[in-house]
């Protein structure tokens, strides 16, 4: 009878750990994956950056109707542009990398619309758009920050002094994981 309560008491034992094990592996798992990120998504809608207008000159044309390389007489000009390609997550929009009149870079992403994850940053990338993802850690890359909203549109600015020759794509990259999320070519 001894014995078979010693049995009892390690089953109740390793059931307990078991228990416990599962619970931690859980918690661990949710605070990585976070798993909620699949039914999530937000929106931002910002406006075209423009330099400001004197009162007495014409309105601001927007970039949406202004020709590649055409400059406005007061707003931004595409220095290049692409559509995003879905790389590890369905993606869709464009990117488009302007020069401000005042000679800044800054990178707009129109209707964009992905998923939301953790840890998800905008990069410009030397390397090619498309493809196997695991490659943009290789090339050189200006991270830009934290993707704002997982669809919209979108303005991030180019850090002063950044050489934006040779940054041929524009990838969604999530940090935590290692992988594209998608990516555009900038041509």
């Amino acid at each position: 009878m001894t014995r078979f309560r010693s049995l009892v008491r390690a089953h109740k034992t390793a059931t307990a750990l078991a228990g416990a094990a599962v619970a931690v592996a859980i918690v661990v798992g949710a605070a990585l994956f976070q798993p909620w990120r699949l039914f999530t998504s937000s929106s931002l809608d910002e406006a075209l950056p423009a330099a400001p207008v004197a009162a007495s000159s014409s309105p601001v044309t927007p970039a949406s109707a202004v020709p590649t390389g055409t400059p406005t007489p007061s707003g931004p000009m595409i220095v290049s542009s692409g559509a995003f390609q879905s790389q590890e997550h369905e993606t869709t929009g464009a990117a488009w990398l302007l020069k401000l009149p005042d000679g800044s870079h800054v990178l707009r992403l129109e209707n964009l619309a992905s998923s939301d994850g953790p840890d998800v940053k905008v990069w410009l990338s030397s390397l090619e758009a498309g493809g196997d993802w695991f490659k943009y850690r290789s090339g050189r890359s200006v991270d830009l920050g934290p993707v704002k909203a997982t669809h919209g549109n979108h303005n991030y600015d180019i850090p002063a002094g950044t050489d934006v020759a040779g940054l041929t794509s524009v990838v969604l990259w999530c940090d935590r994981f290692s992988v594209a999320f998608g990516s555009a070519p900038l041509a």
